[in-house]
């Protein structure tokens, strides 16, 4: 009993994120099309997996990520301090935002004068795009070690 108890639990740690996630990933890839005018999904090594526009961040490894942390993006204020704030993407906060993303801020920090430079509302399918999403991004060891020396270098400042 032991062994398949010890099995099940090693298979499940190595799981990929997506099987994490909520939504069917194969919709969020058809629904991500309407992201596309504005995202797009390139690696840490430059390989582009998702070719989009660029007035939005990437999108590459957003599950998990502190909101408002993609390098080289000007995010506006609001979405910057809700990150510091503590929202981190989960496939519940990026449902609401994509919903509303004004209305999401709004009610995440308490300002009803909040504002989010995001004006497209994903109405339905923010849990697939998540899903869909949740696929592109470093392997859990390295997002892992990523978090690790971001701990290390804000301790540091």
């Amino acid at each position: 009993m032991k062994s398949i108890l010890s099995t099940a639990i090693v298979f499940a740690l190595t799981l990929p994120v997506t099987a994490w996630a909520e939504g069917d990933p194969e919709a969020g890839q058809k629904a991500f099309n309407k992201c596309k005018s504005c995202h797009q999904i390139v690696s840490d090594t430059g390989e582009t997996l998702s070719k989009g526009g660029r007035t939005g961040p990437n999108l590459w490894g957003i599950a998990g990520r502190q909101a408002g942390t993609v390098e080289d993006f000007r995010y506006g204020d609001d979405l910057v301090a809700a990150g510091e704030a503590g929202l981190v993407w989960d496939a519940e906060t990026f449902a609401a935002y994509t919903a509303d993303p004004r209305g999401f801020l709004r009610e995440f920090l308490e300002d009803n004068k909040a504002k989010s430079k995001m004006a497209f509302r994903l109405k339905t399918g923010g849990e697939d795009v998540y899903a869909y999403l949740a696929q592109f991004g470093p392997a859990p060891a390295e997002a892992e070690a990523e978090a690790e020396a971001s701990d290390n270098e804000n301790a540091s400042d």
